[in-house]
C-alpha cells in the first residue's frame, strides 16, 4: 500500500509541474501565470477540485506516442468564488502550447456537461496555440463538440472567457459564443488567422497585437468586453463579476449585505442636468449615485462610449444598467451603441436580472456611413431586445427622449414596468428648432414668428408632463429621489410574472 501511495504522489507532482520547470520559467518571463497559478488566484483558497489530472492524448502519429504529459494541456475542475460553485478550465501553455487534442477537448466537454447539469457558471482561461495539428480531424471534432455545448448552455448558465495569451483559429469560436470575453493587455490576442497567413493571402504586414490585441478587440471589433493590465488584476475582476451573476437562469439574483440606505437623498443630482439642453454631463454620475456604495462593473467601457452598460446593486441585489452618455456624441444611438446595448439587455433578460435604463437620447445618428452600415437593423436589435425582455424594467428619462430612439430606450410602449422622468425631461418627435422649421416652413424667414412657434412647441412638448398626462410616464420625480424610487420599484417587481408567447426561438434581426 505504501508503494501505491508513493506512486500516486509522484504522479500528482509530475502532473502539477505541467511541461516542466523550464517552460514554467518561460511563462513567468512573459509576465504570465501558469494555468494552475491562475486557478489559485481566481478560486477561493483550497476550494479547487481537479478532474482529469492524469488524462493523456491518444495520438500515435508524427512521434507523438513518445511524448505524453499528464493533463494534456488543460486543467479542469470546480471550486468556489466567495462560496459559490463555479466550474473552470485553464489552458496550460507549458504542455504542447495548450493545443487542443481529442483528449484535451473531452476534458473540457466533461466540465461543460457538469456545469450545465449542476446549473453553475463556467469560466475558461485561454492561453493556447489552437488545434493540435498532429491529430487532424479528431481535434477539429473536439472543437465542434465544445461549440455545441456552448450553444446549449447559452442563456442557461453564465459562460465567461478570459484570454490570457494566444487564442487563434478554432479556439476563438468558443469564447465568441460565451457571454463575456476579457483580455490581458500586451499579453493576449485573438484572431482567426495569424499575421503570417494574413501576409500570404492579403499581402498585409501586421503584428499579432495590431491584428487581434486587447486594444483592437475592446475599441474596434467589440469582441472583448474589457481588458486588464496583468493576470492577477484580470482574475480578481472576474471574481468581482461572478458576484453580480446568478448561478443559472432559474437561480435567485445574488444579494449581499448593503450599508447604503436608500432613503438618503443626494441633492447633487438636482444639478446634474445643465440648464443648456446642448451642454453635456456625465450620466455615470447618475448610475454611481443609484448603486450601492457607487459600485459599478462596466461592460465594454472602451467601445461605443455613447452608451453605458454594466452591473451594479440596489439594496444588495444585482441590477443591469443601460444609459445614454451625453458626454459622447450627445448620447446619440448609432449601430455600435445599439449592438452593444442589445447584447447586454438580452443577457440580463436571460438571467432575469432587472434592468434600469437612464435615457438622454437625441435620436439615431444620421449619415450615409450609418445607413450603409445597417443602422436600421442594428437599431432594431436594441428595440427587439427591450421588447422581448420580461425581466423587471425601470426607465428614468433625465433629459432628451426624441424620435424613434424614445421608443427604443425601454419606453412604456415596450412593456416598461415603471417609467420615471426628471423635471428636465424633453419627450418629443424631435428638438423644437427642427420641428418648428418643418411644421411652419412658410414662416422660415420670419425670425419673430419662428421664435414664437419655438416657445409654443417647447411649452407643449418639451416637458415630461405631456407624456405623463397620457400615462407614458408613471411619475415625474425629483432627481434627488432617484435611488429611493428605483429601489422601491425593484421591491414591487420582485414577483413579476410575464411570459412571451411560445415559440421555438425568436428571429432577432442579426
Amino acid at each position: 500500500m505504501k508503494e501505491v501511495l508513493k506512486e500516486l504522489e509522484r504522479r500528482h507532482a509530475a502532473a502539477r509541474i505541467g511541461g516542466g520547470e523550464k517552460r514554467i520559467e518561460q511563462q513567468h518571463a512573459k509576465g504570465k501565470l501558469t494555468a494552475r497559478e491562475r486557478l489559485e488566484v481566481f478560486l477561493d483558497e483550497g476550494s479547487f477540485e481537479e478532474f482529469g489530472m492524469f488524462v493523456e492524448h491518444r495520438s500515435s502519429g508524427f512521434g507523438m506516442e513518445k511524448t505524453k504529459i499528464s493533463g494534456d494541456g488543460v486543467v479542469t475542475g470546480w471550486g468556489t468564488v466567495n462560496g459559490r460553485t463555479v466550474f473552470v478550465f485553464a489552458k496550460d501553455f507549458t504542455v504542447f502550447g495548450g493545443s487542443l487534442s481529442e483528449a484535451h477537448a473531452e476534458k473540457i466537454m466533461k466540465i461543460q456537461d457538469m456545469a450545465l447539469r449542476n446549473r453553475s457558471p463556467i469560466i475558461g482561461f485561454y492561453d493556447a496555440g489552437g488545434a493540435r495539428i498532429q491529430e487532424g480531424v479528431a481535434a477539429l471534432g473536439g472543437y465542434a463538440e465544445i461549440f455545441q455545448r456552448n450553444v446549449l448552455a447559452s442563456g442557461v448558465i453564465p459562460q465567461i472567457s478570459v484570454i490570457m495569451g494566444p487564442c487563434a483559429g478554432g479556439d476563438v469560436y468558443s469564447p465568441a459564443m460565451t457571454d463575456f470575453i476579457f483580455m490581458v493587455r500586451d499579453r493576449s490576442y485573438m484572431f482567426v488567422t495569424g499575421p503570417d497567413v494574413v501576409k500570404t493571402v492579403t499581402n498585409e504586414t501586421v503584428t499579432a497585437e495590431e491584428l487581434g490585441g486587447a486594444r483592437v478587440h475592446t475599441t474596434k471589433s467589440s469582441i472583448a468586453d474589457g481588458a486588464y493590465d496583468n493576470d492577477v488584476e484580470a482574475l480578481l475582476q472576474m471574481r468581482r463579476l461572478i458576484d453580480f451573476l446568478p448561478a443559472s437562469n432559474t437561480s435567485e439574483i445574488p444579494q449581499i449585505e448593503s450599508h447604503a440606505p436608500v432613503e438618503d437623498m443626494d441633492r447633487s443630482l438636482d444639478r446634474l442636468v445643465p440648464p443648456n439642453a446642448n451642454q453635456p454631463y456625465d450620466i455615470k454620475e447618475a448610475i454611481l449615485k443609484t448603486t450601492d456604495e457607487g459600485d459599478f462593473f462596466e461592460i465594454q467601457e472602451s467601445f461605443a462610449k455613447n452608451i453605458v452598460t454594466g452591473f451594479g446593486r440596489v439594496e444588495g441585489r444585482s441590477v443591469g444598467f443601460v444609459a445614454n452618455q451625453p458626454m459622447v456624441l450627445a448620447g446619440v444611438l448609432d449601430s455600435d451603441a445599439s449592438r452593444k446595448a442589445a447584447r447586454f439587455v438580452r443577457f440580463c433578460d436571460c438571467f432575469n436580472i432587472p434592468l434600469v435604463t437612464f435615457v438622454d437620447v437625441p435620436g439615431f445618428l444620421p449619415g450615409t456611413g450609418q445607413e450603409y452600415g445597417g443602422l436600421i437593423k442594428h437599431g432594431a436589435k436594441l428595440l427587439f431586445a427591450y421588447a422581448e425582455a420580461t425581466t423587471p424594467k425601470i426607465t428614468v428619462i433625465t433629459r432628451k427622449a426624441f424620435g424613434g430612439a424614445y421608443d427604443v430606450m425601454a419606453s412604456k410602449h415596450l412593456r416598461g414596468d415603471v417609467n420615471y422622468a426628471w423635471p428636465t425631461a424633453q419627450i418629443a418627435v424631435m428638438g423644437a428648432k427642427g420641428a418648428v422649421e418643418i411644421i411652419f416652413r412658410k414662416d422660415i424667414n420670419d425670425a419673430e414668428k419662428i421664435a414664437a412657434h419655438t416657445r409654443d412647441y417647447e411649452s407643449r412638448f418639451l416637458s415630461p408632463f405631456a407624456a405623463a398626462e397620457r400615462g407614458y410616464v408613471d411619475e415625474v420625480i425629483m432627481p434627488r429621489s432617484t435611488r429611493r424610487r428605483i429601489a422601491r420599484a425593484l421591491q414591487m417587481l420582485r414577483n413579476k410574472d410575464l411570459h412571451n408567447p411560445w415559440k421555438k426561438h425568436d428571429n432577432i434581426p442579426l
